[in-house]
C-alpha cells in the first residue's frame, strides 16, 4: 500500500471540497486516513484461502454451519462502508476446519473495495476450492451506507446474497442451512 499517494489524495480531497486542509482539526488526516486504509483494506495483503488449508480428519457427514461472523467491507462504487453478517455451512466430505477459519477467511475477503455478491462468491469458491467440502453455502446480510447516508437514504435496509456449491445446491440442503441461519 503507498501510504505517501493516499496522504496526497486525501489533502487534494480536503482542498476539493473546499476545506482548509491546515486547520487545527484537519492537520494530519491525511496520515490518519492512510493508517486507516492499511486496516480496513488489509485484505489485499493476505491470501484468504491460507486460513482453510489447515484441516482435521474428521467423519461428520452432516451439515457444519458458522453463523453470525461480523465483518466490514467497502463499497467499491461509493467507499463507502457495508457491514452485516456472513453465514457459511458445509457438508465435509472427510475433512474440516478450525472453527476460527471460516471467520478468518470471511474477513481477509472482507477487507477490500468490492461488492456484497463478489464477498459472497469468493467466500464460497475458496471453501469449496481449498476445503473441498461435498458442498458449501454463504448468506451474507448487510446494511449498505451507500443507501443509508446517501441516495434513497434508507436505514435498516438490507441486502441478502447467497451462493452456493456442490450438494448445497439441492433444496432439501439449503433449506437445512436455512433453518439454521434464520
Amino acid at each position: 500500500m503507498d501510504k505517501e499517494k493516499i496522504e496526497q489524495a486525501v489533502a487534494l480531497f480536503l482542498d476539493g471540497i473546499g476545506e482548509n486542509r491546515n486547520r487545527e482539526g484537519l492537520k494530519g488526516t491525511p496520515e490518519r486516513i492512510a493508517q486507516m486504509c492499511e486496516e480496513i483494506f488489509a485484505g489485499y495483503g493476505s491470501d484468504a484461502s491460507e486460513h482453510l488449508t489447515r484441516t482435521f480428519a474428521s467423519e461428520q457427514k452432516d451439515l457444519v454451519v458458522e453463523k453470525d461472523i461480523t465483518f466490514y467491507s467497502v463499497c467499491e462504487h461509493h467507499l463507502l462502508p457495508f457491514y452485516g453478517k456472513a453465514h457459511i455451512g458445509y457438508v465435509p466430505d472427510g475433512r474440516v476446519v478450525g472453527i476460527s477459519k471460516l471467520a478468518r477467511t470471511v474477513e481477509a475477503f472482507a477487507r477490500r473495495a468490492q461488492i456484497q455478491e463478489q464477498l459472497t462468491n469468493q467466500i464460497a469458491d475458496a471453501v469449496m476450492d481449498i476445503l473441498k467440502p461435498k458442498g458449501v453455502i454463504v448468506m451474507i446480510e448487510a446494511e449498505h451506507m451507500c443507501m443509508t447516508m446517501r441516495g434513497v437514504k434508507k436505514p435498516g435496509t438490507k441486502t441478502t446474497t447467497v451462493s452456493a456449491r456442490g450438494c448445497m445446491e439441492e433444496s432439501e440442503k439449503r433449506r437445512e442451512f436455512l433453518q439454521f441461519v434464520l
